[in-house]
């Protein structure tokens, strides 16, 4: 990983806003020589911002105005796979204050040392995670805004309606979910830059706490747990429906082998 270690932005305050625009993103072939880092890709734009680019489909762009943040966004359309129609955003504003601590207060601007690409890299990655986790959060609540009438229908009336091809659609869509949220992204995974800076690990801890990446994370997982075994018992009721449904084809058959046997029978007899 390459990096330079002056601040690229020329002011003490900045904003940061990351966009989660696909499911993917390709950045290969983007890498110029004004690169600050490869992995993730970060490159200077303009004149002081900066762009960090994650192969999940997250973008974080530093010091630019909406304007600029459109224009440079549209650029990358081509290379989005599964773009999103409805796009999720977080923003957070960085001021540099050489004379204080590191710290992130809550609700209020991210208090940094120096403006360094290593700094604005691992606030960039912290608020790519959390923008990736604020969508798979509001997927998971629609799952669960979905199934939880069955499940209330089940408690209160043992058994649920809705035929063969409903069932299926629910199963699909939490296994959908299921696989979109168990993608590529690693939220307890330790920023490749950290390797090269390991002084800076408090100051990635303090922004894993203010944006509570990995109890997020956690809950996320037991929720993912849950539309396992709620799929899985959906899949049962199908099965179940479909064994009640060729044992009584079979009770039919023997009760209709049953009366020509006693036909034939009465028959012969007479």
């Amino acid at each position: 990983m390459s990096q330079a270690s002056t601040s690229p932005l020329g002011g003490a305050r900045t904003t940061a806003r990351a966009f989660f625009v696909s499911e993917r993103l390709n950045t290969s072939g983007l890498e110029r020589g004004d690169v600050l880092a490869t992995t993730p890709l970060a490159f200077r734009v303009n004149t002081n911002g900066v762009a960090v680019l994650f192969r999940y489909g997250v973008v974080v762009l530093i010091g630019l105005n909406a304007l600029e943040e459109e224009e440079f966004l549209r650029g990358l359309e081509q290379r989005m796979t599964g773009k999103f129609a409805r796009r999720d955003e977080e923003i957070a504003i960085i001021e540099q204050a050489a004379d204080r601590e590191e710290l992130i207060p809550p609700g209020g601007p991210i208090s940094l040392q120096s403006l360094s690409p290593e700094r604005l890299i691992l606030i960039a990655e912290a608020l790519a995670k959390s923008v990736v986790l604020a969508r798979h959060e509001r997927e998971v609540a629609s799952v669960f805004d979905t199934t939880e009438p069955f499940a209330r229908e089940l408690a209160q009336r043992g058994q649920m309606r809705g035929g063969r091809q409903a069932i299926l659609k629910h199963i699909g869509n939490a296994l959908l979910v299921r696989h979109r949220v168990s993608g590529p992204v690693e939220v307890a995974e330790k920023p490749d830059v950290l390797w090269d800076k390991p002084h800076l690990e408090r100051l990635y801890a303090r922004l894993e706490d203010e944006y509570e990446l990995k109890e997020r994370a956690e809950s996320l997982n037991r929720k993912l747990a849950v539309i396992a075994e709620t799929a899985q018992v959906l899949t049962d009721i199908i099965d179940t429906r479909r064994s009640l449904r060729l044992e009584l084809i079979i009770v039919f058959l023997i009760l209709f082998e049953v009366m020509i046997t006693v036909y034939q029978l009465a028959i012969n007899r007479h």
